[in-house]
């Protein structure tokens, strides 16, 4: 009689050595913990592509190598802005990684745009057309304030912004790190 073990507890026994692995990956125990747990699922959606009689171990550490590279790509794509500008230029804040996904792109530019938006006027106008290329002295000409004024305004409209869009931030110093 063939009793076999089951593919489940079969790759059980890596459970161990998988996590010391996603602790490496990840730098993070939560994170690692959902390294494996999602390792664990591919694996078992995927039992049937398994070939009886190969490294099941090997197998097991490259689902999990291919998952971690995947999120991390992931987590990059989701650190590209888009300038403001007319020209729309991308601006990947990920060193040596380009990459253009529109739909995530159009997300962050409403995401800014919004932000933007939510500015008391005084300081979104300062900052548009600071933003538009006008210079602080042409700005104050402008709107007939000082350029001490405009300076503080832009510095405090750019704090605003950055602190609403702190998730951003986050991401990218995640990725930095």
């Amino acid at each position: 009689m063939n009793y076999s073990i089951p593919f489940s507890t079969k790759i059980q026994e890596f459970e161990p050595m998988l996590k010391n692995y996603a602790l490496q990956l990840t730098r993070n125990m939560d994170d690692a913990n959902d390294l494996l747990q999602e390792t664990f699922l591919k694996a078992m959606m995927y039992s049937e592509k398994f070939k009886e009689g190969t490294n099941l171990k090997g197998w097991m550490y490259t689902i999990m190598r291919n998952t971690f590279i995947n999120n991390y790509r992931r987590i990059t794509k989701r650190n590209t802005f888009m300038d403001t500008q007319e020209e729309q230029y991308i601006i990947d804040t990920a060193v040596g990684f380009s990459t253009f996904n529109a739909g995530e792109s159009n997300f962050m530019k409403n995401d800014i745009q919004n932000a933007i938006e939510k500015l008391p006027n005084d300081l979104r106008i300062s900052f548009e057309l600071n933003n538009e290329g006008f210079k602080y002295h042409e700005i104050a000409e402008k709107l007939d304030i000082p350029i001490g004024t405009v300076k503080t305004r832009i510095f405090v409209a750019r704090r605003k912004l950055r602190k609403h869009l702190a998730e951003y931030e986050t991401l990218y110093s995640l990725i930095a790190s």
